[in-house]
């Protein structure tokens, strides 16, 4: 080691030698930046690297060994044959090319055989080079050093790839890079120890060395030129990816419309000062925000309105956002935003000027649109600690401010909003009972006051909570119907009923009630024909229960979706008839096959006379109208006795069979206690009391 380093001072010109070494360590610095993004692309573009990475490998073995070569002291006069020099570059290029090509293959076999290529092709690139100097004398070859130049060569090289392909340590391309100037650089002085001339015959003029260094300065022109040519590609690459990656990254975190952080970037921020809040011991207020009316603006004014009413918005917020503020649009109308409270009033500063941004009047096409808002605000750590606790308290005072007249921000009161987040767990779990079929239907029987006759069932729903226990239809149906849950209920529900009347080894009819939302849906008819098609239940056995409230809304619509049902061989009965407004005109203008007494009348019958005219008048109602009359709730044997002496077709309630699951059904049918009789009205009334 120390022949080789005292040969390198003392035989070199150390100025080309520095050159030679700029040259070496530059170009291999970008020759691996070259190769990495060669690695992490693929195509035409993983080729188009490896060629830029070739030809800087190439240039940077050759300029060096030529520049070294000619601060090399021969003492000896010489002449190149630049036929053997461009011999030598062609070996660098096809070399180099060989190698990162074996090398860019991202496997560890791979990269150790790449690299040796490449060393093999600087020994081969150097001797050939040597050959190229043509000196008067005798050349003598230490083939200890011979061996040993291309050993180090291959050795650095192949560690050079190999760190670069499969390595994860820090700067790993930078390391690369300095081995693989070691194997150049070790390469070239190690062979030249191994390489010694006697002169042929004494008083030979000395070369012209200024000549030679013009020569040398003009290869490391040329080389460092094609290296940087490489080096500037990288740097352009490098500008346009971080370009790249920066408008995704803004598009990702920013809303496109207005403009102002999204749902992303809220709650990337939120976690941040959530962070730094339970550090410092700071309060957090956590603000959530709805537009007024904008569903009524889209549809009066168009969604372009819409967006401009968005983006003035979101262009006044942008003037909030602060180190303390922070806002962001989550989508649609929703925004939300996080105020890091300095002192007392500052949150009420910051409210005000949200309110004024809000508010403000925004100037569209024709008009001056006054926007409205509802913001709900919750405080860290007061109303709760985790983020998802914080907005769902936020939203619930939203909800709060959205539902009231006057107040239009409410902070969380968890005495008010508790209520609130019950109804919305009970509608998520109700969700996911109907999806999971978790609910279940019961059956009541209906029964001919005259004859004792079975003639149907209806379906009553029934929902066991996991936790709470039984759950009265009279607070889960209302509730779906203001979630939207009211249709999957409503089909389930169709759907469970003629399966199960499917199951009966008889003709019982089973009725299924239907709610005005439901019978508002265009697609109600073809539902119903889809069920029954599915579950093989003839039209004649179902029966759809309405109230005149469903009617109401769009008569004529009404009027053609009943005919649509009726065709199709399905019953309609009208439920609860007495307790609106308009039953004459409506028994008159809708073709019912039932009408259903509601039990208000029932129970009064024992005690009022009224109830006693008002259901003989509703009884001789139907009668005129040839419609059968079904009393709901009959829970006594003197309000069953009653209906009979008025001249009652059928009734249901506790008295007569109190609701069962389908398995008790099916169970009481085997038994007989459903078979169908034509007794006395005395036989009836003894079955009733069994059942």
């Amino acid at each position: 080691m120390m022949t080789v380093i005292h040969h390198a001072a003392h035989d070199h010109n150390m100025w080309l030698v520095l050159l030679a070494t700029l040259v070496c360590v530059g170009g291999a610095w970008w020759v691996f930046r070259l190769f990495a993004r060669a690695t992490v692309t693929t195509g035409l573009q993983r080729n188009a690297w490896l060629l830029l990475t070739t030809i800087a490998g190439g240039a940077t073995m050759w300029c060096t060994h030529f520049i070294a070569m000619i601060g090399y002291q021969f003492h000896l006069p010489f002449k190149l044959n630049p036929l053997l020099a461009v011999l030598a570059l062609a070996i660098a290029m096809a070399g180099a090319g060989a190698g990162v090509w074996v090398a860019g293959r991202r496997s560890p076999v791979g990269a150790f055989a790449g690299g040796a290529i490449v060393g093999l092709t600087i020994a081969a690139m150097h001797y050939t080079g040597m050959l190229a100097y043509h000196l008067y004398g005798t050349i003598v070859w230490d083939m200890n050093y011979l061996i040993a130049s291309v050993l180090l060569s291959a050795a650095f090289a192949a560690a050079a790839t190999r760190i670069a392909v499969v390595g994860t340590m820090p700067h790993q391309h930078t390391i690369a890079g300095a081995l693989f100037a070691l194997a150049i650089i070790a390469m070239h002085f190690t062979g030249m120890v191994a390489f010694r001339v006697e002169p042929a015959f004494n008083g030979i003029p000395a070369p012209n060395t200024q000549a030679l260094v013009v020569l040398a300065l003009g290869i490391a022109s040329v080389g460092l030129t094609v290296v940087a040519t490489g080096g500037a590609s990288y740097m352009i690459d490098a500008r346009t990816r971080a370009d790249t990656f920066e408008r995704i990254r803004h598009l990702a975190f920013n809303d496109s419309l207005t403009g102002l952080p999204n749902r992303a970037s809220f709650h990337e921020h939120l976690g941040r000062e959530l962070s730094r809040a339970h550090c410092d011991g700071a309060e957090l207020a956590i603000v959530c925000i709805d537009l007024d009316r904008f569903k009524e603006l889209n549809d009066v004014n168009g969604h372009a309105a819409g967006d401009t009413v968005l983006q003035t918005v979101g262009e006044r917020m942008q003037s909030l956002l602060s180190e303390d503020n922070f806002v962001a649009r989550l989508g649609g109308d929703e925004f939300a935003a996080v105020h890091r409270l300095r002192e007392e009033q500052s949150l009420s500063r910051f409210l005000e000027n949200l309110w004024f941004a809000l508010t403000g009047p925004v100037q569209l096409d024709s008009h001056s649109y006054l926007p409205g808002a509802s913001i709900g605000v919750a405080n860290y750590p007061r109303d709760a600690a985790a983020a998802e606790a914080l907005l769902n308290n936020a939203d619930l005072a939203l909800y709060r401010a959205k539902s009231g007249r006057m107040e239009k921000i409410c902070f969380y009161e968890a005495a008010v909003d508790d209520a609130v987040r019950i109804r919305r767990a009970l509608a998520n779990d109700l969700r996911e009972a109907i999806a999971g079929d978790l609910l279940e239907v019961h059956y009541q029987v209906q029964t001919s006051i005259i004859t004792g006759e079975t003639k149907g069932f209806e379906a009553l729903l029934r929902w066991n909570h996991p936790t709470r226990g039984a759950i009265s239809p009279a607070e889960f149906v209302p509730l779906a119907e203001r979630k939207g849950l009211i249709l999957q209920l409503g089909e389930w529900v169709l759907r469970r009923a003629c399966t199960d009347a499917r199951s009966w080894n008889n003709d019982y009819s089973v009725a299924v009630n239907c709610s005005p939302l439901q019978f508002a849906h265009a697609d109600l008819p073809r539902l119903v024909m889809s069920i029954l098609v599915e579950t093989g239940l003839p039209p004649r056995r179902l029966e759809l229960e309405l109230t005149e409230s469903a009617i109401f809304a769009d008569r004529e619509r009404a009027l053609r979706q009943l005919h649509q049902i009726k065709a199709l061989g399905v019953s309609i009965a009208l439920d609860d008839f007495g307790t609106g407004y308009s039953s004459l005109d409506v028994l008159r203008s809708f073709p019912f096959d039932r009408i259903k007494l509601d039990a208000s009348f029932v129970r009064e019958l024992e005690k009022s006379p009224q109830a006693v005219a008002m259901v003989r008048a509703i009884l001789a109602l139907g009668k005129s109208l040839d419609i059968p009359v079904l009393a709901e709730g009959v829970e006594t044997r003197g309000q069953l006795m009653l209906l009979q002496q008025q001249g009652c077709d059928e009734a249901q309630g506790f008295l007569l069979g109190r609701p069962a699951g389908l398995a008790e059904v099916l169970k009481r049918m085997a038994h007989g206690i459903f078979a169908s009789r034509d007794d006395s009205a005395d036989t009836s009334l003894r079955n009733s009391d069994a059942a």
